[in-house]
Parts: structure tokens; sequence; C-alpha cells
């Protein structure tokens, strides 16, 4: 109905959920994966909010249009796990969450997202650019690894 994705459209989130692997997103990135949604530590960063996720349905759908009820309650649900552990494993005094659709909205990514951001005072999330370039997988596994240690530790409730 709203849809942008263009003819061949390769989907990275796709590829990574098949097991594929790239510089910007590998297997190794997965934080929490249920059957209908996935988290993952994504490649782009903002300056004070390193470490910002990825919450994504784990069967195609562009946007939040196209999107079936149980794959948005699937990922609102790890929205909260990941918003929950990241409070506890970053120290961050609060989180933010960000969905675009369509490109006016800011989509970019032709596959449904969410992005879950770690805030802190005067962080100026909303008025600063993503850092040049992208966060290696060495940097991002650091923030997966915090994260997942935090699920691990089944303190999932604030």
């Amino acid at each position: 109905m709203y849809n942008h994705e263009p003819p061949g459209y390769d989907c990275p989130f796709c590829f990574l959920l098949a097991g594929g692997e790239t510089p910007l997103d590998s297997p190794r990135d997965i934080v929490l994966r249920t059957e209908f949604a996935t988290a993952f530590t994504a490649a782009r960063w903002w300056p004070d909010n390193l470490g910002h996720v990825l919450v994504i349905a784990n069967a195609h759908y562009e946007n939040i249009y196209d999107l079936p009820s149980r794959y948005g309650h699937a990922v609102h649900d790890v929205v909260r796990e990941i918003a929950v552990a990241m409070r506890a494993a970053y120290g961050c005094e609060g989180i933010s969450t960000r969905q675009h659709n369509e490109p006016r909205g800011g989509q970019d990514v032709w596959h449904y997202h969410v992005h879950v951001f770690p805030r802190y005072r005067d962080d100026e999330l909303y008025r600063s650019d993503p850092l040049p370039g992208f966060a290696s997988g060495a940097q991002r596994w650091v923030h997966t690894d915090r994260l997942r240690a935090q699920l691990r530790r089944g303190d999932r409730a604030l």
C-alpha cells in the first residue's frame, strides 16, 4: 500500500536473519532472538549514545502499515526487554525509541525496525548527526556482550 522498496531489493536485515555477515551486521551482533523479533547492536552510532540497538520483525514487512499485529507485539516486547537490559547494563539515565516509515518519515532500510537508544544528560541525540562511518564488529560486540549478560541475569523487570 505505502511501499517504497525498490524492485530486486536485497534486504540487509533478512540477510542477517538468515545468518549472513557483512562489516555492518553479523550474527555475533544479535542480542536477543524470539520467534517473531530479533534485537541486534546497530553499526551506526551517535556521538553520546553508543551501542544503540535495532529490533526487527523476523519476517520481511516494510513498515508499520504492513506489519501484522503478532509481529508488532513481538517487536514491542523485545524493545521493552532491551530497554530494561540497556538501562541496567549501560547505567544510562533513560531510553528513547524511534521507528520510521516511508522516506519522508526517515525510513532508509525497507524492513520494519525500531531503534532503542541509551540516553544521558545533555546527550543531544536529536540535535546531533551520526558519527561518520560505522562501528566495527569489535566495537559493537562490547555492547552486545554487556546486553546479553544482563539478559542472562534474568532481572528483566524494573
